[in-house]
């Protein structure tokens, strides 16, 4: 009897006893939550993180250059960012390595309206060009207008502090370059107007990776990660095969969003998230490296796994 009396007490104190917490992870988007983060939002709202046994705690920037250098610092576990923008940490010295891709297609875009000036890119020479960060984007057009025989001395670029959409509509500029292709095509097209897109990697820019993982060098062997990009995977699939159920989970989660725009984004987004976040392209970073390179945003072409990594 005092065996069986035991035993239950036993039963009881485990049954009183809280469940094991998940694992903490704190992941430092690059922007505003938007439908560019789809799989990340979906992996939260839809349970497939604490499925992966991860607490994922979701923080925007209050600036949007801040994340990967907290992560840098130690003050944050992941930070969503940009390869392009990776490749000019790693050659500053950040310890930074990607380990894996959120969206694997440029976003980034040159863009006009359709019954305007410009027809073709031979038609920006003398234009007047919206431009928002200069480095990256001054490459890109360079090497976008080097295509059809054109330097960006034939064009005069204007910085229009990130209103690009309402600098072309406006009439202040003939073509905007750094708009994305899933946000200012329908921006545009909401106030009245239809735009065009030409897309940099037609056009002799290297494909690559608009959003990227990014973490500190050291910890990449952290067991979370891998357990964080199974999760976005699965959610990555789930859109795919739900999106119109994935939608309604994220605006259940931020009403806010739930308009014309992020709903058309969501849309047009989808087509262009990595199926296989942890996969790897080398020879996609490299290129795109010797392409910095090249233009002078980078010192030197430094191994690719040296700031890149494929967890397995």
């Amino acid at each position: 009897m005092k065996k069986i009396a035991l035993w239950s007490i036993a039963a009881m104190l485990m049954t009183a006893m809280p469940a094991h917490a998940n694992d903490k992870l704190t992941v430092l988007l690059d922007w505003f939550v938007n439908p560019d983060h789809a799989p990340v939002i979906t992996a939260k709202t839809m349970g497939f993180f604490e499925r992966e046994g991860l607490d994922v705690e979701l923080v925007e920037p209050a600036d949007p250059a801040m994340p990967p250098k907290l992560v840098a610092a130690g003050q944050g576990d992941i930070a969503v960012s940009y390869q392009q923008t990776l490749h000019a940490q790693i050659d500053e010295g950040l310890p930074l390595k990607r380990i894996g891709t959120l969206v694997e297609t440029p976003l980034n875009s040159l863009i006009v309206l359709k019954d305007g000036p410009i027809k073709t890119l031979e038609d920006l020479k003398g234009k007047k060009i919206g431009f928002s960060v200069s480095g990256f984007e001054d490459a890109m057009l360079g090497q976008m207008l080097k295509s059809v025989g054109l330097t960006v001395s034939d064009v005069e670029l204007i910085n229009v502090n990130f209103s690009l959409s309402p600098a072309l509509l406006s009439g202040q500029v003939d073509a905007v370059i750094g708009g994305y292709r899933n946000f200012e095509l329908t921006q545009i097209e909401l106030e009245g107007k239809q735009a065009k897109a030409f897309y940099p990697e037609e056009h002799g820019v290297p494909v690559f990776d608009e959003l990227i993982y990014v973490v500190h060098k050291d910890k990449t062997d952290d067991p979370r990660y891998a357990r964080f990009l199974a999760a976005v995977e699965e959610a990555t699939i789930y859109l795919t095969n739900h999106p119109d159920e994935a939608w309604k989970a994220f605006i259940k989660a931020y009403p806010n969003l739930d308009d014309e725009l992020n709903r058309r984004a969501w849309a047009d987004t989808l087509p262009r998230f990595a199926k296989r976040p942890a996969a790897l392209d080398a020879g996609r970073y490299r290129r795109f490296a010797e392409f910095m390179y090249d233009n002078k945003l980078i010192r030197k072409v430094v191994p690719v796994d040296t700031y890149a990594v494929e967890i397995r």
